[in-house]
């Protein structure tokens, strides 16, 4: 009889060396740890450059006095810094209930259903748009008409951005609840609604605040859908419905392209680390309110 090779398996199919194996393993493994250090070199690199010179325009006059032309004393940034502030809180309150109850209503009532795929497709593709087409949208749906630039339509284009991110990142939070949950609730004789509402909103609260916060920090720093509604004022945000509005991001625009001068580079610099630090610090306060406590 004749007999098997000793390279071939039982059920006659080559195994491939274990040197080949391991060198692919190795190769893997180097890889993803080039990438890693290359996004966290990246990211430190850009905000050690954010620190370094954002530092030097850092001051208590800077972040209280507003923002003047160039050449005027005591210039700052806290009639923008007011501005940014009123304009995101407006977009949260436009496109954060909403994005609540469309995540609540895909992951809970309308998994499987042909509006739900449909609403995920447009949900995906408004998260891959750029920024600059949804301000040219506004541009045309609210400023044209309304015949001047506004906060409203800045705080209007960016509920835009954010509502994708927080409807998908709410049914995603909600899928994750066990099952056992609901049918807990269920047995204990408690409405459907009443189940998604108290029990597993609130044991996915954590999840969703998270994308309430990525859907802030990813319009915090947008520049593109500002420029064509919010615009830019040296002046208070009084006017938040019927005239340009100050905000950072155009500000850092502004004066770190279209000044020629070394003051309003360095005001930018400023204006920049001020927004990076509330960023951070609005994540910060969340992470700490919302973690899990230990019984």
């Amino acid at each position: 009889m004749k007999q098997r090779p000793s390279s071939l398996p039982a059920h006659g199919m080559p195994l491939r060396p274990l040197w080949g194996r391991k060198l692919q393993d190795w190769a893997v493994q180097g890889f993803s740890v080039l990438a890693l250090t290359v996004a966290v070199g990246a990211m430190l690199w850009i905000l050690c450059t954010i620190v370094a010179r954002g530092s030097e325009a850092l001051g208590w006059g800077f972040l209280t006095n507003p923002s003047k032309p160039y050449g005027l004393p005591d210039a700052g940034i806290a009639n923008a810094l007011l501005g940014t502030l009123l304009v995101t809180l407006c977009a949260a309150l436009i496109a954060v209930p909403p994005a609540l109850c469309a995540g609540i209503w895909l992951a809970e009532f309308g998994k499987r259903s042909r509006l739900a795929d449909t609403l995920r497709f447009c949900a995906n593709v408004m998260m891959g748009m750029p920024s600059v087409i949804v301000g040219l949208f506004v541009y045309m749906a609210l400023v044209v008409p309304m015949g001047c630039f506004s906060g409203f339509a800045g705080s209007v284009a960016l509920a835009i951005l954010m509502f994708p991110v927080v409807m998908r990142t709410t049914e995603d939070m909600l899928a994750m609840v066990p099952d056992t949950l609901r049918e807990s609730g269920l047995a204990l004789g408690l409405t459907r609604c009443r189940v998604t509402l108290q029990i597993i909103c609130r044991a996915a609260r954590n999840g969703m605040v998270t994308g309430v916060l990525l859907s802030v920090a990813r319009v915090s720093g947008e520049t593109a859908p500002l420029l064509f509604t919010a615009l830019f004022a040296d002046a208070w945000p009084t006017r938040f419905f019927s005239g340009p509005t100050a905000n950072v991001p155009v500000l850092i625009t502004e004066y770190a392209t279209n000044s020629p001068f070394e003051a309003m580079h360095r005001a930018g610099w400023g204006a920049a680390l001020v927004i990076a630090l509330l960023v951070l610090a609005v994540n910060l306060v969340a992470r700490i309110l919302f973690r899990e406590r230990k019984a």
